[in-house]
């Protein structure tokens, strides 16, 4: 075994995790809002977010709208937030389409609706907009040298202020109810440690006329892959319970490494995580992400405990010598085996060898699978650097 191309492969894996100076937001995803005062309410709602291997989360809300009162036209709108990205192209785009968001449609009862998109103030304090267009005559992107080159410039005025997309449509409500599809695919957001970060505004749902969901369902999904995640285990998820309703998966609550902040930590395997409650008012938004960035300073982190298909590993400190992997002594040639190995344990390989077969039983993550038949045809480029 050539060591010297196991070292380069690792460090390069390494350096797809860290490529962000402090960290690259491109878009939240985010619930639609009336645009002005209705007595529409949101009866139910089944938001599925799949977390995918090309860098984007793809979105497919079902709402169920009853309407109170006369049949009506009322205004709705979606908001997504410019992005920060301090090591791209400049973001700005005056059509009012966003730059990372693709495949953005709405059907509502059975027609699909055109979209008016127009450049918007960004909320105050995080709130939605009030949707009134800004008029890109006035306001301009300042240079990519400017402290807040990711704001807009008043010229007349010098004022600098966050901006948002708006993605607006007019929604026929007959009386009683109505039934909207919505579907997009949005980049995901990544920082140091932090491979994927999949935010979503729950929010803005309390804009309609019952200021709750009814019925909520919030479904994660895996398709074809397997991904380790975390949410923030905040007091609106502790009023029902996660379960599994498609593949394998496990989930504990964990806390981070430097405080005492508990995460849901979840391992998903072709398959969905289903949270369901009734009477939800959200109370606050939420995040997806990948679970480095609470394991790095936690004593019991272990080879292989955090693994991810698209980007390789992560490598604590004790596993490191100079900045590469320790490979000339017996711990090392140890350490190259399980890195070889974990594209086959993300998959559910049941190994032969009972160190391998031990090791791997130890990290809480692993889910075998003797059905599984082995093949490398859908292993990832960077895995496939990972078992030269």
């Amino acid at each position: 075994m050539n060591m010297k191309i196991l070292t380069t492969s690792i460090l390069w894996l390494l350096a797809l995790v860290a490529s962000a100076n402090d960290g690259v937001y491109y878009v939240s995803g985010a619930q639609i809002v009336p645009l002005q005062e209705t007595d529409v309410a949101v009866t139910k709602e089944v938001l599925t977010i799949t977390i995918t291997d090309d860098e984007f989360a793809c979105v497919d809300v079902q709402y169920e709208f009853t309407n109170r009162g006369k049949a009506k036209v009322i205004d709705v709108g979606f908001e997504a937030r410019g992005p920060y990205d301090p090591g791209g192209e400049s973001p700005f785009n005056t059509s009012g389409k966003h730059p990372h968001i693709f495949d953005f449609t709405v059907e509502m009862n059975g027609t699909k609706l055109p979209i008016r998109n127009y450049v918007i103030k960004e909320g105050e304090e995080g709130g939605v907009s009030d949707f009134k267009p800004l008029d890109l005559n006035v306001w301009k992107e300042p240079s990519r040298d400017d402290d807040n080159f990711d704001n807009l410039v008043n010229k007349n005025t010098k004022e600098s202020i966050r901006y948002s997309y708006a993605y607006c449509f007019k929604a026929n409500f007959k009386e009683g109810k109505n039934l909207v599809h919505h579907t997009y695919r949005y980049r995901m957001s990544n920082g140091v440690y932090e491979n994927f970060s999949i935010p979503y505004w729950l929010t803005p749902a309390v804009r309609w006329a019952n200021h709750q969901i009814d019925d909520f369902t919030l479904r994660i999904k895996v398709d074809k892959t397997a991904k380790q995640f975390i949410i923030t285990n905040d007091t609106m998820w502790k009023a029902a319970q996660w379960r599994v309703t498609q593949g394998v998966g496990k989930m504990h609550v964990i806390k981070d490494g430097w405080g005492d902040t508990e995460h849901i930590e979840f391992s998903l395997r072709n398959g969905i995580y289903e949270w369901h409650a009734t009477n939800f008012r959200p109370i606050s938004d939420f995040t997806i992400s990948s679970p480095e960035q609470i394991l790095f300073y936690r004593d019991d982190f272990k080879l292989g405990r955090y693994y991810e298909r698209n980007a390789g590993i992560y490598l604590p400190y004790d596993k490191m010598e100079n900045g590469e992997l320790e490979t000339g002594t017996t711990e090392g040639i140890a350490n190259s085996r399980i890195l070889r190995n974990l594209p086959y344990a993300s998959r559910g390989y049941v190994f032969k060898d009972q160190k391998l077969a031990a090791y791997f039983k130890s990290l809480w993550w692993y889910m075998p699978d003797p059905n599984w038949v082995q093949s490398t045809a859908d292993f990832t480029e960077q895995e496939r650097e990972l078992i030269k």
